[in-house]
């Protein structure tokens, strides 16, 4: 059988025309059988094409594969060395596998350690924030109760309530001080019992003392305890505004700015209910 492969054109014009032999078909191509999806059914199916009998295919394959092995042989020859470096230090892979996962654990047991002292440290400084937070409320609270204290001895001294056992400062220029503040308020003064700044000073000294029990709580003890001489101190304090009401009405006209100053003062206090009795039962008179 003469061999000469397909396509060689000058080949087959060199052959004996006469001879009725088919072609000898291309060696297979090893780029063929290094397909990633190489699948040995397909790939046969696409060589019924060629022109070569069942068993020259078979002889063609097997020397292929006889090949491939001698190919193989000869790496393993030429790497010999370096496959046997390989096996050793696989044979060691184990104790040095074994070393890192002995160490990773203890790294993670210290880990752990000092994730609890984090969390100890961190509860302890958050108790100590909101003990500073406590004590920092009850010193406003201890200030506060102070200011609470002075400013009704401060109040009592100056309605001169029965009891209290506070004297007016021999300092105490208050009453001055607001009387000079309002001099044109006051050029009627002389006729009447209270200046109206030492009331309207009075109502408003009441007043702070009432904002510092609400910033306190009014159910304090200590503001509690307090109570009856709260409830003076404003029996006391609508008596003058009272008296004083009643000696500005009956000065008739020349009372009417002073009645208005007064009834300011009610307001102020939230008495405007007792300012109108007052002016009901006066003009009954």
């Amino acid at each position: 059988m003469s061999r000469f492969y397909l396509g060689d054109s000058s080949s087959s014009r060199s052959g004996d025309s006469d001879d009725d032999t088919l072609p000898y078909p291309a060696p297979l191509q090893r780029s063929d059988f290094l397909a990633p999806e190489f699948d040995p059914s397909k790939y046969l199916s696409t060589l019924r094409n060629r022109h070569q009998t069942l068993e020259d295919l078979r002889l063609e394959l097997r020397s292929r594969s006889q090949l491939l092995s001698k190919e193989l042989l000869d790496l393993v020859n030429a790497n010999y060395q370096d496959f046997l470096g390989l096996g050793r230090s696989l044979n060691s892979g184990d104790e040095k596998v074994e070393e890192v996962r002995v160490g990773l654990l203890g790294f993670r047991k210290e880990v752990e350690g000092l994730r609890g002292k984090v969390a100890e440290r961190e509860e302890e400084v958050r108790m100590a924030v909101e003990e500073r937070v406590g004590i920092r409320k009850q010193i406003a609270v201890g200030r506060a109760l102070m200011d609470y204290e002075a400013r009704l001895a401060l109040l009592e001294s100056r309605l001169m309530v029965e009891g209290s056992g506070a004297a007016v400062p021999a300092n105490d220029d208050t009453s001055e001080s607001e009387e000079d503040t309002d001099d044109e308020d006051e050029e009627e003064e002389g006729t009447y019992g209270m200046p109206i700044a030492r009331l309207r000073g009075n109502a408003e000294q009441y007043r702070l003392i009432h904002e510092v029990s609400s910033r306190v709580g009014e159910q304090h003890p200590f503001i509690t305890a307090q109570a009856p001489r709260m409830a003076k101190v404003r029996s006391t304090l609508l008596m003058d505004l009272n008296n004083a009401l009643k000696e500005a009405r009956s000065a008739g006209k020349a009372g009417a700015s002073r009645i208005v100053k007064i009834l300011g003062i009610y307001a102020d206090l939230d008495e405007t209910a007792e300012a109108v009795n007052v002016l009901k039962s006066s003009q009954s008179k």
